[in-house]
């Protein structure tokens, strides 16, 4: 591959905190940063979790440190930066990974459901993203912040209020912080992935309701990990440098399914 290309994915000297990191999307995540080169701070509640996450980057040659987070917990957050700014510096790459899910019918939902998706999924993200963009100024950091949304934040679907009125707030949150932010050389952007196997969904996708569900839209198939890495390192890095304010499906066309 050309040099310049490879540099402009290179992401030596950055510091990347992604949340919710103890499995799935944010353990991929975290992996993957690790690989470009940065200095990656793997976040989530219960930092026993995180362990085998951070013993797998530094065998590979990558670094990474743990830090217990609660995304919901305000004093959780700022202690949590206090403590990366003091062991490795200023994060200047954030992913905003940390979720939850509640299906049910919306007649079904209570304010304790509410409160429980989208306070983790929105509310969450707004406190993190609004700690990390204050640190960068701070610093003079230029950086990049990147929420994981969702492809049910762009388009509705059955049993899935809460979690889809949250993850559209997302995508509201990055376009408007991402108008601010830019004076600051800090990028705001959010992936929304389609259908990708996690601890969410997988019992649902390995159900025969859920094998029919993937049957009857495009792709066929829930998406593999590694094609989210491409989307992720273009958002993060040197190549999207030129590119904030987006949201951006990968969801291998799920979304211009035919009506």
């Amino acid at each position: 591959m050309n040099d310049a290309i490879l540099k402009s994915l290179n992401l030596s000297g950055q510091i990347a905190l992604v949340t919710g990191a103890s499995s799935g999307l944010g353990a991929h995540f975290a992996t993957v940063l690790a690989q470009a080169g940065a200095t990656v701070v793997a976040a989530a509640r219960r930092i026993d979790r995180l362990k085998s996450l951070v013993s797998d980057i530094t065998a590979a040659g990558g670094t990474a440190i743990a830090v217990a987070m609660d995304v919901n917990d305000n004093d959780s957050v700022v202690a949590a930066f206090d403590q990366i700014q003091t062991s490795v510096g200023a994060v200047s790459i954030l992913v905003n990974n940390a979720g939850v899910a509640d299906p049910g019918r919306f007649v079904d939902s209570t304010e304790e459901k509410w409160d429980f998706t989208v306070d983790t999924n929105l509310k969450a993200v707004w406190r993190v993203s609004r700690e990390a963009s204050a640190r960068m100024i701070k610093a003079d950091v230029a950086g990049s912040i990147i929420n994981i949304s969702s492809i049910l934040g762009l388009q509705p679907s059955a049993n899935n209020t809460l979690y889809a009125t949250a993850k559209a707030g997302v995508i509201q949150l990055t376009k408007n912080s991402a108008q601010e932010l830019w004076r600051h050389n800090i990028r705001v952007n959010a992936i929304c992935p389609g259908y990708f196997e996690t601890e969410i969904n997988s019992d649902f996708f390995k159900s025969e309701k859920g094998a029919q569900y993937l049957n009857k839209i495009p792709p066929r198939r829930l998406g593999q990990m590694n094609e989210l890495t491409m989307p992720l390192l273009m958002l993060a890095s040197a190549a999207g440098s030129f590119v904030t304010g987006i949201a951006l499906p990968v969801d291998g066309g799920h979304l211009v399914q035919s009506l």
